[in-house]
C-alpha cells in the first residue's frame, strides 16, 4: 500500500509542479493564512536582525518584580536567586505573592526563607506578601501592580527562572517612553526529559522566540506571556490592571491595543534574548490538559469576552486585521477546519491518495519549519547549541498536525461546555462573582 501511495505522490506532484491553480484548489488554508503568516514572520526577522543604530541606556528605570506563586514549595527560591542576581545596575524590588498562604505554608517559608538570606544584597528588596485565603492569579497581579513602586512592572510566573541579563535586555526596549510593554522569551528547561519535551521545545523556539520577534517587527504583535512580560506600570494603572476571568494576558495585551489606537505613539515590544526558562508538561496527559486550557480560553476571549471590541474603531485596521486573521481564524476556526477535512478525506478517498495527500503535507510543513529553524538559528538564537534541538525536526510537523486535532477540541469543549468557568487560575467564587460572558 506504501509503494502504491508513493506512486501517487510522484503523480501528484507532477501535476502539481504544472498546475499552479491546483495547489490553491488542495490547500487552500495554508496559502492563503499560513504562507502569509510565514512571510510576515520571516521578513519582520529580517528587518529586527538590521535595527538601526541602538541609542545608549542612559537611564535605569526602578524595577518591580511581581512573581505569582501558589504551590512552587522550595523551588520559588531559584526564581527569587536567579531575579536578585540579574546584573542590572538599577534598584529592584521583587514581591512575592503567595497566593492561598494558607495552604501553601511550604511556599511561604521557602519565599521568607529566601528573604532572609538576600537581606544584605545591594539595590535589591525583597518582599513576600502573603494572600491567607486564595483569589487567583488575577488577583495575585493586581495586588503587586497596587504595591509597585518601580516604573516598569514584571509580571513573572513563580515556577520559572531567568538569565542573569533578562532584566538589561528587557529595560533596553523602555529607553523607548512610547514602549506600553515587552514580552520577553521562554525557553523550556526540562527539554532532555523525553521526546515531548523536546519538542515542545522547538515549538517555544519558533512560535514564541522566532514568531514575536517577527511579529512585534512588524507591530502586530499578538500577546504579552503572562508568565513573562513586563509594562510600564503608570499605563498598566491606567487601563485598569488585569481583569477576571482567564486568559488575563491575551485579555491585557487587547485592552493595549485597544489603548494604542487612542494614543498611536505607543507600541508593543518583544525583547527574543530577554530569556526566561520553564517546565513544560513531560506527559501527553498534561501537555492536552494544558492546551485545552490554553486553548479554550482563546474563543472564550475573541469570541465571548471581546467580540463587540474587536473592530477597526478600537484597535486600528493593521491589528483587527491580523486579529481576525491570525488568532481568530487561524487559532480558532483553521484547527476545526482540519479536523473535519481530517474525517472528509477518510471517509471520501482512497487511503492509498489520503497517504499521498498527508505525505505532500507533511514534506511542505517540514520545509517551512526547517527554513524557519535555519533563519532562526542563525538569526536570533543566543546558545550556540540550539542546533542539538533540531535534530527531532522531522517529528515536529506530526506534533503540529496533533495538537492542531487538540485545540479543535478544545474549541468545541469551550463552544460547548464553557470550559473556561472550570480554569485552575482562579477560584470558583471568584469567576462567579466576575461578569458572566
Amino acid at each position: 500500500m506504501l509503494q502504491d501511495s508513493l506512486a501517487i505522490f510522484s503523480q501528484l506532484y507532477l501535476v502539481l509542479i504544472h498546475n499552479h491553480v491546483l495547489w490553491l484548489m488542495l490547500f487552500p488554508m495554508l496559502l492563503i493564512f499560513e504562507l502569509p503568516l510565514y512571510l510576515l514572520v520571516l521578513t519582520g526577522i529580517f528587518r529586527w536582525s538590521f535595527p538601526t543604530a541602538e541609542q545608549p541606556i542612559t537611564h535605569y528605570p526602578f524595577l518591580s518584580f511581581v512573581i505569582t506563586c501558589y504551590g512552587e514549595g522550595d523551588d520559588i527560591e531559584i526564581t527569587i536567586d536567579t531575579l536578585v542576581e540579574q546584573i542590572y545596575p538599577g534598584q529592584i524590588e521583587i514581591l512575592v505573592i503567595v497566593d492561598g498562604a494558607s495552604q501553601n505554608r511550604e511556599t511561604y517559608l521557602a519565599a521568607k526563607r529566601c528573604k532572609h538570606k538576600h537581606q544584605l544584597a545591594r539595590q535589591r528588596k525583597i518582599i513576600v506578601v502573603p494572600k491567607w485565603q486564595r483569589g487567583g492569579r488575577v488577583s495575585s497581579c493586581n495586588a503587586g501592580l497596587a504595591m509597585a513602586k518601580g516604573e516598569v512592572i514584571f509580571s513573572l510566573d513563580g515556577d520559572s527562572s531567568f538569565d542573569n541579563d533578562m532584566a538589561f535586555n528587557m529595560v533596553k526596549h523602555f529607553n523607548d517612553p512610547n514602549t506600553m510593554a515587552c514580552g520577553g522569551a521562554l525557553r523550556v528547561r526540562n527539554h532532555q526529559t523525553n521526546l515531548l519535551t523536546r519538542l515542545q521545545a522547538i515549538e517555544y523556539m519558533l512560535s514564541i522566540q522566532a514568531g514575536k520577534t517577527g511579529m512585534a517587527s512588524w507591530g502586530v504583535l499578538n500577546n504579552i506571556s503572562g508568565a513573562f512580560g513586563a509594562f510600564n506600570t503608570a499605563i498598566a494603572r491606567q487601563i485598569g490592571g488585569w481583569d477576571t476571568h482567564s486568559a488575563e494576558d491575551l485579555d491585557i495585551t487587547i485592552r493595549l491595543m485597544q489603548y494604542k489606537r487612542r494614543y498611536p505613539h505607543y507600541h508593543l515590544s518583544f525583547a527574543p534574548h530577554a530569556i526566561g526558562h520553564t517546565d513544560v508538561p513531560d506527559t501527553l496527559r498534561g501537555l492536552v490538559k494544558q492546551r485545552l486550557r490554553w486553548d479554550g480560553d482563546l474563543l472564550f476571549l475573541f469570541l465571548r469576552k471581546h467580540r463587540h471590541s474587536l473592530t477597526p474603531s478600537l484597535l486600528g485596521w493593521g491589528n483587527f486585521v491580523f486579529t481576525l486573521a491570525y488568532s481568530v481564524i487561524q487559532n480558532i476556526l483553521l484547527p476545526i477546519i482540519v479536523a473535519g477535512y481530517t474525517f472528509y478525506i477518510f471517509a471520501s478517498f482512497p487511503i492509498k491518495l489520503v497517504i499521498a495527500l498527508a505525505l505532500m503535507l507533511y514534506l511542505i510543513y517540514l520545509l517551512f519549519s526547517l527554513l524557519l529553524s535555519v533563519i532562526y538559528y542563525f538569526l536570533i538564537s543566543e546558545r550556540r547549541d540550539d542546533w542539538k534541538a533540531f535534530v527531532w525536526l522531522p517529528l515536529y510537523p506530526i506534533y503540529q498536525y496533533f495538537m492542531r486535532l487538540v485545540t479543535a477540541f478544545a474549541m468545541l469543549n469551550e463552544a460547548i461546555r464553557r470550559s473556561h468557568e472550570e480554569s485552575s487560575m482562579a477560584p470558583w467564587w471568584v469567576l462567579k462573582r466576575g461578569k458572566k460572558f
